[in-house]
């Protein structure tokens, strides 16, 4: 098993804890990052651009001249894409940009991304961040003594204090271990697991 140090808020060493190699030391494939993201932020896609049709658009009840013997060529309706005013052929109509990934291939990538802030020294993790208010100049206090200004701070369930306290400070996320995506750990230069999140990744994470 990997092994990494664990801290206390003011920086000091508590103890080791041993992580689970399945989820810690997983194979980093650059491949599952770029398809999981991309899964991530096509969902977040709102595709509400539309334009109007020969079908939307007003107008186009009667035809504007008799079929012959105007010299001018055809036309059954002021609507058609030909004419001004007219509607708007193959335009974007609303539609959905979300696609699905297996579940594993998900977890495949969250095991990776972990791992990969564990290889880069980047992973810091924290024995508790008591908070018994909204306090964000406390949580900046404690940010700068780990020398970070841009992380994710994973909790193991809600925590309020926490995380209203972090709302104000740029390059700071709270999440809680249940919606851990690969897109918001790559998106952070530290990943910050709070100890009691650790078992909780764990645990979803090895099959």
């Amino acid at each position: 098993m990997a092994t990494s140090a664990l801290y206390d808020i003011a920086n000091q060493k508590v103890a080791d804890v041993d992580l689970d190699d399945r989820v810690f030391n997983a194979a980093v494939n650059p491949t599952l990052f770029y398809e999981t993201v991309r899964m991530q932020m096509a969902a977040r896609r709102r595709g509400t651009a539309a334009t109007k049709n020969k079908t939307l658009v007003r107008g186009g009840g009667a035809k504007p001249w008799r079929q012959k013997g105007t010299g001018r060529a055809r036309a059954g309706s002021r609507r058609s894409p030909l004419w001004r005013g007219g509607g708007t052929i193959f335009g974007p109509m609303p539609r959905g940009y979300g696609f699905s990934l297996p579940q594993k291939v998900r977890a495949a990538a969250l095991r990776a991304a972990l791992t990969l802030k564990r290889q880069e020294g980047k992973l810091i993790l924290l024995d508790d961040l008591p908070l018994d208010g909204f306090k964000t100049k406390k949580l900046l206090e404690v940010l700068q003594r780990f020398q970070v200004e841009d992380a994710l701070i994973v909790t193991d369930e809600k925590r309020p204090f926490l995380e209203r306290s972090a709302r104000n400070i740029g390059g700071i996320q709270v999440l809680r271990c249940d919606g851990l995506n690969v897109y918001d750990i790559l998106n952070h230069e530290y990943l910050i697991l709070l100890n009691p999140a650790v078992k909780k990744i764990e645990g979803a994470l090895v099959s």
